[in-house]
């Protein structure tokens, strides 16, 4: 049997490979040990889907397994974004989650992401608590679908009314509905089709959506990823149509991308920077922010001048859910375009994303680029880049991590600015002079690694990655 583990959210693996219905199963009685290990029995778990192939079909799998181990489950009526599934656990007093998806990956993907009572990642230790619950055979319990069903156990949820309402107690978008806005929505062919022009309906702002449908592969784009290449035919229409932005989801809608005016694309450091901003100085509120260690520095300095506090964590929701529930935190969020909320769940939601920067452009009555600005005169210009580098195997990230190992910093630069020291928290972080830096760091879902840089310095990006990649191993030194 194949072995499974447990990356950044869950487990993801490729369709008909190792991604099977067995192996569904196998996760859903790990999932299943785990709830009833912590005496959990009887409890109800949310179980949910992405748009991907046979995304229903997996779910169901693991509504049955769950309902053959004693536990109560609210299976959703249809697909559903991420966080409206992840608010679902809480709406319903649910202890737990499983949601069907493989988020931003590619086509050929799916996964299995789990989350506790809160709606938000299940910490490390839990991951690795459910991992080595996992059967090593397909030997699982289940109860058949249409059983259950008629039994009462599994239930069909329809989410989508419950966390509409919640909305209205974060936001009113009654001004964004008036603004007379003219907004291109890019869903990526995934779950977040058809919600932001529902919210915003009814009033002067014309909402433009494209990759609406369902459609599995993807195509007109690598992945739905909301970053470049990914994004280019949304910014293109955008500039067709004169729009005055651009909303971008992720395959399960919970990460946010963002085009200005002009129809060019806002990294997603400087989308937290805003969003960061928009809280703070725009809304007055007030508390800590989570940040991952390869997401903007500029938080770091919005900390400092609104005087609250900065919790860095590992990369992914596993390390922020956790402490944004542990420091009631405004916002946590990742370099990858997640961002979550108080007030909502500890959960990444572009959705309500989207509808902050909106609201931002609404109540300061300017545009993306004007927003820029005023951000950056608060924190200075910072420029970020980012290099996705494919591994060939496992000697190839062997020999990576022992290169990155044995890195002599002393005399060492970037783009030719200093290393003043490394950071090995997760990953390899090395920060330079100049306040900026380079994170290299293995994919916990993909056979990859990360080469990220951050600078204040725009012409030093480019030699900044170059020079990261040579650390590396993999160009030349």
């Amino acid at each position: 049997m194949t072995k499974i583990r447990f990356g950044t959210d869950g487990w993801r693996g490729r369709m008909a490979d190792d991604y099977t219905f067995a192996n569904v199963r196998r996760c859903a009685q790990g999932f299943a040990n785990w709830l009833l290990d912590e005496g959990h029995a009887g409890e109800t778990v949310v179980v949910g889907h992405d748009k991907r192939f046979q995304g229903d079909h997996f779910a169901a799998a693991v509504a049955e397994v769950l309902a053959g181990n004693g536990l109560r489950v609210l299976l959703t009526d249809g697909a559903a974004p991420t966080p409206v599934i992840s608010f679902s656990v809480v709406e319903n007093d649910a202890i737990g989650g499983v949601n069907i998806t493989a988020s931003h990956n590619p086509p050929q993907d799916n996964g299995f992401k789990v989350r506790d009572a809160s709606g938000g990642a299940v910490p490390p230790d839990g991951l690795n608590a459910i991992e080595a619950r996992i059967p090593d055979t397909d030997a699982v319990r289940r109860l058949l679908l249409d059983a259950a069903l008629a039994d009462g156990v599994v239930r069909y949820l329809q989410p989508q009314a419950a966390y509409l309402a919640h909305l209205t107690d974060l936001i009113d978008v009654t001004p964004i509905r008036d603004a007379g806005l003219k907004i291109v929505v890019d869903s990526m062919w995934g779950n977040g089709a058809g919600w932001l022009s529902e919210i915003l309906a009814g009033g002067k702002t014309e909402v433009i959506e494209i990759h609406a449908e369902r459609n599995p592969i993807f195509p007109e784009m690598a992945r739905p990823e909301p970053i470049p290449p990914n994004v280019d035919v949304g910014l293109d229409v955008a500039r067709s149509v004169g729009a005055d932005c651009v909303c971008f989801l992720d395959g399960d809608a919970d990460r946010c991308g963002f085009g200005d005016e002009n129809g060019k694309f806002v990294d997603q450091l400087r989308v937290y920077g805003l969003l960061a901003y928009y809280l703070l100085e725009v809304r007055g509120e007030r508390g800590p922010i989570v940040k991952t260690l390869s997401t903007t520095s500029m938080i770091n300095k919005l900390g400092a001048r609104y005087k609250v506090a900065v919790v860095e964590t590992g990369v992914g929701f596993k390390f922020v859910a956790p402490a944004m529930v542990e420091h009631d935190a405004l916002i946590g969020g990742e370099e990858s375009g997640g961002y979550a909320f108080r007030g909502h769940v500890p959960e990444r939601d572009g959705i309500l994303s989207n509808l902050y920067l909106l609201d931002l452009m609404v109540r300061t009555g300017k545009k993306p680029t004007q927003l820029l600005q005023l951000l950056f005169q608060s924190v200075g210009e910072h420029f970020y880049g980012r290099i996705d580098i494919r591994l060939s195997g496992d000697e190839m990230k062997a020999a990576a991590q022992q290169t990155l190992d044995s890195v002599d910093i002393n005399g060492r630069a970037l783009g030719g600015i200093a290393i003043t020291e490394r950071i090995t928290i997760d990953g390899y972080k090395f920060m330079m002079a100049d306040g900026g830096w380079l994170l290299v760091r293995f994919s916990g879902t993909e056979p990859l690694i990360r080469v990220y840089t951050e600078t204040t310095q725009k012409e030093k990006v480019e030699a900044i990655l170059a020079d990261g990649q040579k650390l590396v191993g993999l160009q030349g030194s």
